[in-house]
């Protein structure tokens, strides 16, 4: 199939429309088959649930190209767990697990000339979204729900690649005990907005968040959770009520253990720990790892061994394994590659 006109190895991580995405609505009880459109408005009521109470959630996952030329996803039956898991605590009607994976292999296959060739260090990146869209005045669960997916193809998400960033501990809180933190709702990342305009403003990539009730223990950024080396070269990596379970880390944490032979440890890590790890990356389905070189905090700054110039062998060898499954080159765990076409 011939691909569409773009210079692949230059794309960053922005929005770029493509062809075709899918939609469904549940009303009276029961969502309708969904399809797939050439449409990319949404066309809702001024009082619609999304709108007046920010009833969303959303997802975001990888399709690749592998070396023998297949177009694949990786773990995407995780994804439509977790966002049922996300609609659960946002009162929304779940998106079956089906319509979930059958959305995103139409969507690939009606855009595949947009997903990059293998090589390029480019993906498409796929954007399932549900939202309250009839309308509500008084505090209350929305009568009416869309579920939309689409695609766009990007590149790295940090400028500049995987070279290590510069981060910040934030002095606001991402997730409060008991609260949302643990899922993927739109209202986590509005609130992340302010913090984050104030760290890149700073001279900072990302905020590092503490837990909000005694503000000692390490969660997670924005948008990733964090991997920490130990001098030893094992694994640690927080547990916490509040973080959001990344499928990416969730992945890592296998390959480490069956490719690579590492010992990990998943529990609450204390910010004082900080400065006695080797390597400090960050994890997500955008950055897969991105390294950190430096954590500056209220007193003081935090330089990792690892450097500014580039990651550390742990995290550069977690990397190339887990690209390596996601690209084909390496043979993946059962059920962790649903291949679409």
């Amino acid at each position: 199939m011939e691909k569409k006109d773009v210079n692949w190895s230059s794309l960053g991580f922005s929005y770029i429309p493509v062809d075709y995405r899918f939609v469904a609505h549940w009303k009276d009880g029961k969502w309708d088959e969904g399809h797939i459109t050439s449409d990319s408005t949404v066309t809702i009521s001024e009082s619609a649930g999304v709108l007046q109470y920010a009833q969303t959630c959303f997802e975001g996952l990888k399709v690749y190209t592998t070396k023998d030329g297949s177009i694949v996803a990786f773990r995407p039956d995780m994804n439509a767990r977790r966002m049922q898991d996300s609609a659960e605590r946002l009162i929304m009607p779940k998106v079956p697990e089906e319509m979930f994976l059958r959305a995103l292999d139409e969507v690939v296959k009606a855009n595949a000339a947009w997903v990059p060739p293998y090589g390029s260090g480019a993906t498409l990146y796929i954007r399932p979204f549900l939202f309250g869209s009839g309308p509500v005045i008084g505090v209350a669960p929305a009568p009416e729900y869309e579920f939309r997916l689409f695609a766009t193809p990007v590149g790295p998400y940090f400028k500049g690649g995987i070279k290590p960033l510069r981060i910040m501990v934030s002095d606001y809180d991402r997730a409060a005990p008991h609260g949302t933190g643990h899922i993927k709702a739109g209202l986590n990342y509005a609130m992340s907005l302010y913090p984050i305009e104030h760290a890149h403003k700073a001279g900072f990539s990302e905020n590092m968040y503490l837990d909000a009730a005694t503000r000692t223990y390490v969660e997670e950024t924005g948008g990733a959770n964090f991997l920490f080396v130990k001098k030893d070269g094992n694994l640690v990596t927080p547990k916490s009520g509040t973080i959001l379970p990344s499928i990416t880390r969730r992945s890592l944490v296998q390959v480490a253990k069956d490719y690579l032979g590492l010992d990990v440890e998943e529990r609450p890590v204390t910010f004082d720990e900080v400065k006695d790890f080797s390597e400090v990356g960050l994890c997500g389905t955008a950055a897969v790892i991105s390294p950190v070189g430096s954590i500056t905090f209220n007193g003081g700054e935090i330089r990792v061994p690892s450097g500014m110039d580039e990651m550390g062998p742990v995290l550069t060898k977690l990397r190339e394994t887990l690209t390596g499954i996601q690209m084909g080159d390496i043979k993946a765990p059962e059920g962790w590659i649903r291949k679409i076409m």
